[in-house]
């Protein structure tokens, strides 16, 4: 989708055959264009041939993570047009960005509108709430580590607490939603003055033999949407159903930047350009530490956050990129623009 708001064609999302429902996306959602649907075009071309794609009407997109070339519109990137308000005015531009565009293919269809808007009501989904996203069958161990309950509850406590100091909060309620379908028990008998709002059979359908079926699709669908309508949102990054649902919030208040607490990754989007750090502040590792030095203006590749103070990267000024821990604060987010292209005929171009 970002590629053809970037080049301004339209996209036609051929998803017939799709293992999770065979009638694709539109099953759920609704049709990403709602006059342009046929992909037949006098001239078509792939991306990455040798002829410019400006002067083919059909272009064939691959999976973006193999893209070659890469455009450098892709994220971490922003559009030039409303990079200056976007900077002044949000705390994490580049998600809100991409919270627009998820927003917009995510736009439910109205039968499935209408089961949200009941499974709210049945399960007393009110705000204030606290989303937590808790992820463990088919990660642990491989690309994720194992947090208990108490983890995320820490950080549901914090919240709460600032936020009674604002306002009377009669009850204190949590979404839960995860493929543990024993974890909704565990945590009710563990945090007795918390309300849980869950539905256990989404737990369930989210279980490794049933994650390809339309119900497991519908139960992530469910989740996303009432996690990303949370307050605030405890969840571990490693998982793109807590990034997405982190983008969508941008959406729903004006600026969500700081509404999360990741137990592990940084955000990060999947197959995203590189990530890149400004150095503030000299920095002078500290003799038997795992520290990198840094002099102001050098370039960090970040490559995640210990959430202790530390953050950990590369200096590309040093010789062979040595990566090591550096102070988070003496460093700042390289925001990257992207100019987008302008086509005088691109209505007449598909992607």
């Amino acid at each position: 989708m970002i590629v053809a708001y970037a080049t301004q064609r339209t996209l036609i999302l051929d998803s017939k055959g799709w293992r999770y429902a065979r009638e694709g996306w539109e099953k759920f959602f609704l049709p990403l264009s709602e006059n342009c649907l046929d992909r037949t075009g006098d001239s078509t071309g792939r991306w990455g041939d040798a002829s410019r794609i400006e002067n083919v009407q059909v272009v064939d997109l691959p999976i973006v993570d193999g893209l070659h070339p890469r455009p450098d519109f892709l994220p971490l990137a922003i559009p030039e047009d409303i990079s200056q308000r976007l900077l002044r005015l949000h705390g994490h531009p580049i998600v809100w960005w991409v919270g627009q565009i998820m927003t917009y293919i995510q736009r439910p269809q109205p039968a499935l509108q209408e089961d949200i808007d009941k499974m709210k009501e049945a399960l007393g989904f009110t705000n204030p709430i606290v989303g937590l996203h808790v992820r463990r069958t088919d990660k642990v161990g491989t690309e994720a580590a194992f947090h208990g309950i108490e983890e995320y509850m820490f950080h549901a406590e914090e919240y709460y607490q600032r936020l009674e100091r604002k306002q009377e909060v009669p009850v204190r309620k949590i979404y839960l939603a995860t493929d543990d379908a024993s974890l909704l028990t565990e945590a009710q008998r563990k945090y007795p003055n918390y309300v849980f709002v869950s539905d256990n059979a989404i737990s369930k359908s989210a279980g490794l033999s049933s994650r390809y079926s339309e119900d497991s699709l519908r139960g992530v669908i469910v989740d996303i949407y009432f996690l990303s309508r949370s307050d605030f949102l405890v969840c571990t990054f490693s998982s793109q159903v807590c990034r997405v649902a982190y983008e969508m919030m941008q959406y729903i208040h004006e600026d969500a930047a700081a509404y999360f607490r990741s137990l592990d990754d940084i955000y990060y989007y999947g197959g995203q350009n590189a990530h890149l750090q400004s150095v503030l502040y000299e920095h002078k590792p500290r003799s038997g530490t795992d520290e990198i030095e840094m002099l102001p203006g050098d370039t960090i590749g970040v490559a995640g956050n210990h959430w202790d103070g530390y953050s950990k990267g590369t200096n590309h000024r040093l010789a062979g990129r040595r990566g090591g821990l550096y102070p988070s604060y003496k460093v700042e987010d390289k925001t990257d623009i992207a100019k987008m292209p302008t086509y005088p005929e691109a209505e007449n171009f598909h992607l």
